[in-house]
């Protein structure tokens, strides 16, 4: 573990001007994107990734992070006065937030989300903070055999949690696989799949297939579907109506007595959400709609909840923001990337030489401690911006479709000639759209493929170092309780969640 030294050092570094604007800006940004339903946060996330090619690596991930945070908290803007969710996190806080908006509670349903969800991200960082440094010095005592069938366990749970159908998820992850080979074979130092090509020596580069696969792919799906969209539509409230009441009157401010009155929920929800950001696989989607199931269960009147219920809100805000940070533990810790967003956060460490795992607290100690640093003001930021900006963004949900995907699409383009310095990257990123496109089309997990693309050098460096090891002679793994135990929780997984998405009714988690 890093000294006092270099555990203050780093988080010194992030008080300059230059980075506090940053992570400020990252919060806005997230905020606005989390409020324009058609938008997501990971699309703002592939976006911007080689937007911070020029910025130092602390600022870079603080205002990667402080996008994500905010975007937890733009997303229930619209969830609340339309009854549509700007982010699928947010997709839970509809159920209670809506109806409470259309008592003409509007404003106080949009404070209570802000406060819950900030809440939620407070205590889920500092639950990062505390077990991280710990969980990668046991992390640096895993051989090659051991971090083998930590990856082959991490590709199971994801194949069975995520995508509505373990073939699908097996052929997805199989795809990542197979991009992620391109360029140099570690073990030969031969070119495989470079088709003559030079830059196709450095492998794929993640950010293109990301941006294209997230955020193109998405303008794709949105521009192909030319049916009526929107709360118009489809009958719902009008950003005109009583909805968007936020007069400053007794009945829309929220006492502290009335947020600490669902303190219980609220906790429950942001250990719920801890738990699932820390798996691989999961989401602030399914943490939401889990912690607000319980929280119904075991309500002693479930029957208000749906009807304009407080506890609705905590259950689901406090939940789908505590994983925003459990979702770095096992990136920091063991490299593994607990879903699509700490998996594009690989990208952008990479991009600014820094490879996640056991080892960044041993050589950038002061770096990772920087970057908790920039979290904890990050919520600091979400909650200011959030509690004047609540009147903006209402009306920030009714943006015209035309102006978003425009810009979005010159975004893309420029930032990924500035990430690559090429068009290959720009051909790559085009490529990926359209593929992405015809996965979310045919149910295929984009999730999974990301997820496998990053995590494959990996695993493919450790099998090759685990057969120099074993020479050929299987039984040395008997020598190894810890990787057995691990490839039969891999097998137990596959085979418990291949038959739990057999079932009627069963729903995947992302």
């Amino acid at each position: 573990m890093p000294d006092l030294s270099i555990i203050l050092a780093g988080m010194t570094d992030v008080f300059t001007v230059s980075t506090l604007v940053y992570i400020a800006l990252g919060v806005l940004v997230g905020q606005i994107v989390g409020a324009i339903p058609g938008l997501s946060i990971l699309m703002a996330l592939a976006i911007a990734i080689p937007l911070t090619y020029a910025l130092d690596t602390l600022t870079a991930i603080a205002f990667l992070i402080s996008v994500n945070k905010g975007g937890t908290v733009g997303g229930a803007v619209p969830a609340i006065l339309l009854n549509t969710p700007g982010t699928p996190e947010s997709a839970a806080t509809a159920l209670d937030g809506y109806p409470m908006a259309k008592k003409g509670l509007g404003g106080k349903a949009m404070k209570y989300s802000l406060y819950y969800s900030v809440s939620g991200d407070v205590f889920s960082d500092l639950i990062l903070i505390t077990v991280s440094a710990p969980l990668a010095v046991v992390a640096l005592k895993m051989g090659p055999i051991e971090i083998t069938a930590l990856m082959i366990l991490a590709f199971s749970v994801i194949v069975g949690l995520v995508g509505e159908s373990m073939i699908k998820g097996m052929i997805a992850v199989a795809f990542g696989c197979l991009l992620a080979s391109a360029g140099i074979d570690p073990s030969t130092g031969s070119g495989r799949f470079t088709f003559g090509n030079v830059e196709m020596l450095d492998g794929l580069p993640l950010t293109a297939l990301a941006v294209g696969m997230l955020a193109l792919s998405e303008i794709f799906v949105r521009l192909s579907d030319r049916a009526p969209s929107g709360p118009d539509a489809s009958g719902q409230a009008s950003v005109t109506d009583k909805t968007l009441e936020f007069a400053d009157s007794a009945d829309q401010k929220l006492t502290f007595t009335e947020f600490w009155a669902n303190r219980v929920v609220a906790f429950r929800a942001m250990i719920i959400g801890t738990v699932i950001g820390a798996i691989p696989g999961l989401g602030s989607t399914t943490a939401g709609f889990l912690s607000y199931s319980i929280t119904k269960q075991a309500a002693r009147d479930p029957e208000k909840l749906g009807t304009g219920d407080p506890r609705g809100i905590a259950a689901s805000e406090a939940a789908n923001s505590a994983v925003v940070g459990a979702n770095l533990i096992p990136l920091l810790t063991l490299g593994i990337p607990g879903n699509i967003a700490a998996a594009l956060l690989v990208s952008a460490f990479i991009i600014h030489g820094v490879q996640p795992g056991p080892l960044l607290f041993q050589n950038q100690g002061q770096l990772i401690y920087g970057l908790f640093a920039a979290m904890l003001i990050a919520n600091l930021f979400n909650l200011g911006i959030g509690q004047f900006g609540m009147r903006f963004w209402a009306f920030v949900v009714g943006a015209p479709a035309s102006v978003i995907y425009a810009s979005a699409l010159l975004m893309c383009a420029t930032g990924m000639f500035f990430a690559t310095g090429s068009t290959l990257g720009i051909v790559i990123m085009v490529v990926a759209a359209v593929v992405g496109w015809g996965m979310r089309i045919y149910g295929y997990s984009i999730i999974a493929f990301i997820v496998a693309f990053v995590l494959t050098p990996m695993l493919e460096r450790s099998i090759n170092q685990t057969i120099l090891l074993t020479n050929g002679d299987w039984s040395i793994l008997l020598k190894h309780p810890i990787a057995i135990a691990l490839f039969v929780m891999a097998i137990v997984s596959i085979l418990y969640l291949g038959r739990r998405k057999r079932l009627p009714g069963a729903v995947a988690a992302g």
